[in-house]
């Protein structure tokens, strides 16, 4: 799976959301000031040329919708994360947050319920 732009990331992200869609559906789903019609264009043809999507020709233009399921680009790069910024260890993934306070204890305890519920 070859890595994404940010700008590629976000198009991506509202492809997900929102599929199938068109050019003009992303258009919509961006603030102000919006890009240019061309640029988002642009930016799914790369999408397409990484195979994260497929267009179906509908008249006179083109419905897009995705290929690399949402779940599959995240478990992919998310482990990269923790391997190249946590020596591959999620716990100190979480202890870096937690320090950091972007997490909270009970945020903590949600997701130690969380994994407890997964195992039963």
């Amino acid at each position: 799976m070859e890595r994404l732009t940010a700008q590629e990331e976000d198009v991506m992200l509202r492809i997900w959301q929102t599929e199938p869609c068109f050019v003009k559906d992303l258009l919509a789903t961006m603030d102000e000031p919006k890009p240019p019609y061309t640029t988002v264009a642009s930016v799914v043809n790369n999408l397409k040329r990484k195979k994260y999507v497929k267009a179906r020709r509908i008249g006179n233009t083109y419905q897009y919708y995705a290929i690399i399921p949402e779940s599959d680009y995240k478990r992919t790069f998310m482990s990269g994360v923790v391997t190249n910024y946590f020596a591959n260890s999620y716990k100190e993934m979480v202890s870096f947050f937690a320090k950091d306070q972007k997490i909270s204890s009970d945020d903590l305890k949600e997701i130690i319920d969380m994994i407890e519920k997964g195992k039963e």
